[in-house]
């Protein structure tokens, strides 16, 4: 599968029509670049830009990066979403101090050994960085690559991706590779788009095999779809003294390493629970409005419970558990959800329990 000029009609494009002045762009710093490839993951340009200038003003450089703790680096992040981003991150920035003095690596290869990265993240890194010969296949491209070649079927299927793979890779220029993947990129974005592509717009459009035949309502195919599974929790928003208590999560799984609200089930007896764990004796509680939050594979129900604390007993502080003034938790690292629990309470909330 192959379309005679493609590439070069890509580059003409991009060279007039594609984005030239996006905050990382114009560099070959390769720490910038590999930053906003994994924040742009699952992530709008316009909800990152903010995102990356402020991660930059706070870690300018791989080593401050690196010498970071996790919390710091989760407090920036926060917001996001997908955390996994952040921790991978902060654990490559260290990986690369370690093996490689600090210094990015070039070699494609040790690119796609640092954590959170892939095959079209490595490619895209070793591209803008160094100019090198790599294909990118992110979730923009293999729409527009499955209609201009005519490939059907859910591109996260593997033999799918295999002939989109394949495709990228025959349709590699020998020269300008930048503008060339950055085109790919804007097309993807702004021209190909999922619901009603811009085909008047297109520079690849007499070469499309999806508009020849009056396909490209069906290909690439959606995602099959699933019905999500739903889960149900009680946040507990214990306040005393005008602070709230935060519980740091596992490292792993949903929110890692961030810190959250503390959560029980259903049936659990608060009074007992906020005893025996945290050493808080209640006067009194009610539920707040539940708020929903969907993941990808799952969504969740949050019903917070607002607890007034009326006295803490003697004891050892609960490990993982601390009390923050809710300023000071509001800009901790703390999921999105639990962010709009502590700041609905608001001036109640950061006066009285």
């Amino acid at each position: 599968m192959s379309a005679p000029g493609f590439a070069a009609r890509v580059v003409r494009w991009q060279r007039v029509h594609g984005r030239h002045d996006l905050p990382w762009q114009n560099t070959r710093d390769p720490y910038r670049i590999w930053l906003s490839e994994i924040m742009l993951q699952q992530t709008q340009v316009a909800t990152v830009i903010a995102y990356y200038q402020r991660f930059l003003a706070r870690f300018p450089h791989l080593r401050s990066l690196a010498a970071a703790t996790q919390d710091e680096v989760l407090a920036v992040w926060s917001g996001l979403g997908y955390y996994s981003r952040g921790r991978n991150l902060h654990r490559a920035a260290q990986h690369i101090v370690a093996q490689h003095r600090g210094c990015f690596p070039a070699d494609y290869a040790e690119v796609l050994e640092l954590p959170g990265i892939g095959p079209s993240t490595a490619a895209a890194i070793c591209v803008f960085a160094h100019g090198a010969q790599h294909a990118i296949l992110d979730g923009n491209v293999k729409r527009l690559l499955a209609r201009q070649f005519g490939i059907a079927g859910y591109p996260g299927d593997a033999k799918v991706e295999a002939k989109l793979w394949s495709s990228a890779l025959a349709e590699l220029p020998s020269r300008s590779i930048e503008a060339y993947t950055q085109g790919l990129m804007d097309l993807g974005n702004a021209v190909c788009v999922r619901g009603a592509p811009r085909c008047d717009a297109c520079p690849v459009a007499l070469t499309c095999d999806a508009r020849r035949r009056g396909k490209t309502g069906e290909i690439p195919a959606p995602r099959p779809r699933k019905k999500l599974p739903q889960r149900y929790t009680r946040m507990l928003v214990l306040l005393h003294a005008g602070s709230v208590l935060l519980e740091k999560r596992p490292p792993t799984g949903i929110w890692g390493g961030l810190w959250s609200l503390p959560e029980a089930g259903p049936d659990a007896n608060l009074a007992e629970l906020c005893a025996q764990r945290y050493g808080a004796r209640i006067s009194k509680h009610a539920a707040l409005a539940p708020i929903a939050h969907s993941f990808t594979h799952f969504r969740l129900e949050i019903e917070p419970q607002r607890i007034a604390v009326a006295s803490l007993l003697p004891r050892a502080a609960s490990p993982g558990a601390v009390w923050l003034p809710i300023a000071d938790a509001l800009v901790a690292a703390i999921p999105t959800p639990v962010r709009k629990i502590i700041a609905a309470l608001g001036s109640s909330g950061r006066h009285r329990t």
